[in-house]
């Protein structure tokens, strides 16, 4: 039996079927929208989406590259690839290649079959679309990472260049097909879709490379304008939902579902843009990231008014504008060596000021700065100090449940509730000791409120 017919120990195709989807942790579509939660998670509890909330999402655009590299090698070192190769060296074709890869229906629109005869997609989900073109991106990926594997090991490289241009090609073919049923929602994986053709770009760089490099091109540029014109799209819709207010307050005031998205959109065209770092879409993306972030910020502060409670809406505004700042941002800028406590943003400490005066001023304000010289009667202190007290319990107690899911922000915002709060009402105290039996008897001692703070914020 000829090399190039020996059977294969065993298909890799559920290998490569099993690689998770990079956004499998978080699936937040534009189509969300449209439902009462705004988050995939429908009739979820805040609790539940917290636990999201509170993942990073600088892993995102990732896509299971590693497992999917690791499976390109295994192919190469078994000699699967190599023998695909000398196959297609005598024949020119590539279905068992494709059938392998799981995307035989690419070759079968090559050939004029339309996605839409293939699979019947009137009524197919959002997510079913995007299952399909991510078996398209894992095929894609575990091409390029073969074949460039064997041309840097000197294997037949000008066979393998061909075979790798010739497979490259078929499946760029079909990338107009693809986002002609792409829709706004769809945006993530548009972008993911981006990421690998500009990847494979990058790694088949080079003069063997020659006859697939103008297409790569070609259809990268055509992804960014796709990218950009679902970005406007996107923007539309988000600008006309007024839901956000129902959901802040279901959410407690923590990072909401549509706040993820656009951050996971954001760091989705940063890995896009690192990729195409040689490429004239570099500048285009560039303009698309500052777009988006600075569109997010406007949108937070616009949605944060429509809570019917304004303290919900400054928490709001404080959590969801610092995930955005933690998320866009180099680690290492936000966060300095040895530092515990977040270094915030001016926009961030601006918020957190005004979350700090609209919810705890009021019990402040009835705390005297300092000692005048013309002291009140002593009735007038006792009813003083009694305002304050039920000012501070029913804000703690409006607000016990409310979320911040970030625990250096969480800390922090306690922290400064303290020293704004219980520092004055502690030095209130000392300056009128004979009240300080009266706030001992009550539970309310300066110590009682602080232990009270120090667990407000968990949700």
């Amino acid at each position: 039996m000829s090399s190039t017919t020996a059977p294969i120990p065993y298909s890799y195709r559920e290998s490569i079927r099993r690689v998770n989807r990079s956004d499998s942790r978080i699936m937040w579509t534009i189509s969300s929208l449209s439902s009462r939660s705004g988050s995939k998670y429908s009739g979820a509890s805040s609790s539940d989406m917290s636990k999201n909330s509170g993942c990073s999402s600088r892993t995102a655009g990732d896509f299971g590259a590693s497992e999917l590299s690791r499976i390109a090698h295994r192919m190469v070192r078994d000699g699967y690839t190599q023998r695909m190769i000398e196959a297609f060296k005598y024949s020119a074709k590539l279905e068992t290649w494709f059938i392998e890869l799981d995307v035989k229906w690419v070759l079968q629109c090559r050939e004029g079959h339309t996605l839409q005869q293939q699979f019947q997609l009137q009524g197919k989900s959002a997510w079913w679309l995007e299952g399909l073109v991510h078996g398209w991106i894992r095929a894609l990926t575990i091409t390029a990472v073969g074949v460039r594997e064997l041309v840097a090991g000197g294997h037949d490289t000008l066979e393998a260049a061909r075979f790798g241009s010739a497979s490259i090609s078929a499946m760029l073919v079909v990338v107009a097909a693809i986002l002609d049923v792409l829709k706004v929602e769809n945006l993530q994986v548009v972008l993911h879709m981006h990421i690998c053709v500009s990847g494979a770009s990058h790694d088949l760089r080079g003069s063997i490379f020659n006859e697939i490099g103008p297409s790569l091109e070609r259809e990268e540029d055509r992804l960014t304008q796709a990218i950009s014109s679902r970005m406007r799209n996107m923007r539309a819709l988000m600008d006309c939902d007024n839901s956000w207010g129902t959901e802040i307050s279901l959410g407690k005031g923590e990072v909401n579902s549509k706040t993820q998205m656009l951050v996971d959109c954001i760091l989705l065209m940063k890995k896009a843009r690192q990729n195409s770092a040689q490429s004239h879409n570099t500048e285009n993306l560039r303009g698309l990231i500052t777009d988006m972030i600075g569109y997010t910020r406007d949108l937070l502060r616009t949605k944060s008014k429509l809570c019917s409670d304004p303290n919900l809406g400054c928490l709001f505004l404080l959590n969801n504008s610092y995930f955005l700042a933690q998320e866009v941002s180099e680690p290492s800028t936000y966060l300095r060596p040895g530092r515990r406590e977040p270094e915030l943003t001016p926009e961030c400490k601006k918020y957190m000021n005004t979350y700090l005066d609209v919810s705890w001023g009021r019990a402040l304000s009835y705390i005297p700065k300092s000692n005048s010289s013309r002291e009140p009667k002593l009735w007038k202190k006792t009813s003083t100090l009694d305002k304050f007290q039920s000012e501070f319990h029913e804000t703690y107690l409006s607000q016990r449940f409310w979320k911040v899911p970030d625990s250096r922000l969480r800390s922090l915002l306690r922290e400064k509730i303290t020293n704004r709060v219980i520092s004055g009402y502690r030095d209130y105290l000392k300056d009128h000791p004979e009240l300080g039996k009266q706030a001992s008897n009550g539970n309310s001692s300066p110590g009682d409120l602080e232990k009270m703070l120090g667990g407000i914020f968990e949700g």
